[in-house]
């Protein structure tokens, strides 16, 4: 590509931008909104639950240093030498062969199959195994899922050289000529080390493309844990399924080539993608510890969020898992599961089904997500983020080591406690809002059809952001009359909108209806539309120049009407009200105020 001249580039004739300019801009805009900070990083930057601080702007500064070429150590630009597309890894968990044959013939590369033993020969028995990969999540039963995908495999086989005589024999036992099997097998070295050791040892011997074990960092984030602690626990719980399976005789590479890490891939884009790269990068530095080379490369299955998604207004959930496939992907995941929309209500539709799959393709086939290696390598955003949460992650693990190690009593204290404080922190900013949850905490519909599915088979664990406010709509739902908060709105429609909007959408988040008064000043006119309305709680929505003349008068006509509680969207000290509505305030614990004051048992 040629680089035109200077007078020609588009840039020709705009001075050069510097940090220091954007700083004294920054700080200019700050100043006339009324906010005073020593440095505008100081008043912008921001911290994740975790403790990892995102700046609110980079420059070539900020590069922490050379990533390496992708498939090459530290493998922070991805695993695979000449980039390509990552498997598209649908789940099962009910045993219907009819959806998984669909799911293959519309794109999906890889199964995981959350399913019993038993159930494996009639859901794969039209499936040609040596054309996709397995992953089996069989919980308790692993050893009697992998024998029973042993024989599936080895009965292919046994019908493929029947069918070509020139096909090579093997063993006739399920080795080597079932040696085409690719996937893994979910063994957990933790919970059941003699399994994964022994299917460990079979795999390198005649199952050059399977992985007997899963370290599956998931339950991590499942338990509120932010992205540098799901990655500082999934690097003690890989160190200590190194030491089960060296131990039991494997050597180290061999070891490192057993493992398959399995990581949350969130709506946020970027913290997804710098923590599947920081990921692999703190891998490396573990294969490096050991000496280890071959197999140092980190395999990556990136699964979408349980935590993030909704039962409530589940179809915003597609956007949610849209955002977390781009990001897995573009973070250099070799695998990707999309949870179906309505993976929170129970088994998904077929529907459901089939816009989890499609996301993929949406992404592969129209926007070409998979055609660059490392899109994002470069960022100076990017690489930041990658080395700041790598940091971060290392010295959790190092905490974790120290304590004890991954499945040890005092390591997996600690990890319960950090786990429940960053829990609580990000369950805070979830009630204040800091968090929003479109469709729930945010533009709730009171008016949507709920959908209904069939359970999961497995109990479904773990921290749901959305499920505080999901269970005041469930109980404002089971009243026999909706709860409802009347609205006085003071003055015309352009002085109350704002407001009356805002304290609509807080109200509704709890499955709480509102009603309005109108544009009116008058307090006695006022406290007539509140006793038409029914309502026991009432609300004053208008702006601050109409506050100061009416708000005192309208709270005082509307506590003689009845008003048990009267709230008032804004800031400010008024006579009669009892309370302040406002970007920022605890919505939960306001609603839960008002269940109370409707007198609804919570």
């Amino acid at each position: 590509m040629t680089v035109p001249p200077e007078e020609l580039r588009w840039t020709a004739g705009f001075p050069p931008v510097t940090r220091e300019r954007w700083r004294e801009l920054a700080l200019g805009v700050l100043r006339r909104s009324g906010v005073e900070a020593a440095s505008p990083e100081e008043a912008l930057a921001f911290t994740t639950h975790d403790g990892v601080t995102i700046a609110p702007i980079y420059d070539a500064s900020d590069l922490p240093g050379d990533p390496g070429l992708p498939g090459a150590a530290p493998y922070v630009r991805g695993s695979r030498s000449g980039g390509g597309s990552w498997e598209i890894r649908q789940r099962h968990e009910a045993a219907d062969p009819e959806a998984v044959l669909a799911d293959l013939e519309n794109g999906v590369t890889s199964l995981w199959l959350s399913l019993q033993p038993e159930d494996l020969p009639r859901v794969l028995e039209r499936v040609h195994l040596e054309l996709i990969s397995v992953a089996l999540d069989a919980g308790e039963r692993t050893r009697e899922a992998a024998e029973t995908l042993f024989a599936l495999a080895a009965g292919q086989a046994a019908r493929e050289r029947r069918t070509r005589p020139e096909t090579p024999a093997g063993s006739g036992d399920g080795g080597p000529a079932a040696g085409f099997l690719t996937g893994t097998l979910g063994a957990d070295p933790l919970r059941d080390p003699e399994t994964a050791a022994d299917l460990a040892r079979r795999c390198a011997t005649d199952f050059p493309g399977l992985r007997a074990a899963v370290v599956d960092a998931t339950p991590y984030h499942d338990a509120g844990g932010g992205d540098a602690e799901e990655l500082g626990c999934s690097l003690a719980a890989g160190v200590a399924a190194l030491r089960v399976l060296t131990g039991a005789g494997l050597s180290e590479e061999e070891a490192f080539g057993q493992l398959e890490f399995r990581y949350a891939a969130t709506a946020d884009q970027f913290l997804t993608i710098a923590k599947l790269r920081a990921a692999r990068l703190l891998w490396a530095r573990v294969a490096e510890v050991c000496g280890v080379t071959r197999n140092a490369g980190q395999r990556q299955h990136a699964v979408t969020s349980s935590a993030m998604m909704t039962a409530r207004d589940p179809w915003v959930n597609m956007l949610r898992t849209t955002l977390a496939c781009f990001a897995a992907g573009t973070g250099g995941a070799d695998a990707v599961t999309v949870q179906p929309f309505d993976a929170r209500l129970g088994l998904p539709d077929a529907f459901a089904r089939r816009i989890a799959r499609n996301t993929h393709s949406l992404l592969l086939e129209e926007a070409h997500v998979a055609r660059v290696t490392d899109p994002a390598g470069g960022s100076y955003y990017v690489e930041r983020l990658t080395r700041d949460l790598a940091e971060r992650a290392w010295e959790w693990f190092q905490e974790i080591e120290r304590a004890g190690g991954a499945g040890s009593r005092a390591g997996d204290d600690l990890v319960a406690r950090r786990l429940a404080a960053t829990r609580e922190r990000r369950a805070e900013a979830v009630a204040h809002r800091r968090d929003p949850i479109t469709g729930v905490s945010e533009f709730p519909d009171l008016a949507e059809r709920p959908l209904r599915r069939p359970p999961h088979p497995r109990p479904v664990s773990g921290v749901h952001y959305a499920g505080e406010f999901e269970r005041l709509r469930d109980l404002a739902d089971a009243q026999p009359v909706r709860p409802h908060v009347f609205l006085a709105t003071i003055g015309p429609v352009a002085a109350h909108n704002a407001r009356t909007s805002f304290a609509a959408n807080l109200f509704q988040a709890g499955g709480i209806a509102t009603v309005s008064g109108g544009p009116l000043t008058d307090p006695e006119e006022i406290a007539a539309a509140f006793t038409a309305s029914g309502a026991r709680v009432a609300c004053l929505c208008s702006a601050d120049r109409l506050y100061g003349e009416h708000a005192g008068p309208v709270a005082a006509a509307l506590r003689a009407a009845g008003a048990r509680r009267i709230w008032l969207a804004g800031r400010g000290e008024y006579p009669g009200v009892d309370a302040l509505l406002y970007a920022g305030c605890d919505a939960l614990g306001v609603l839960r105020t008002t269940f109370d004051d409707l007198g609804v048992t919570r």
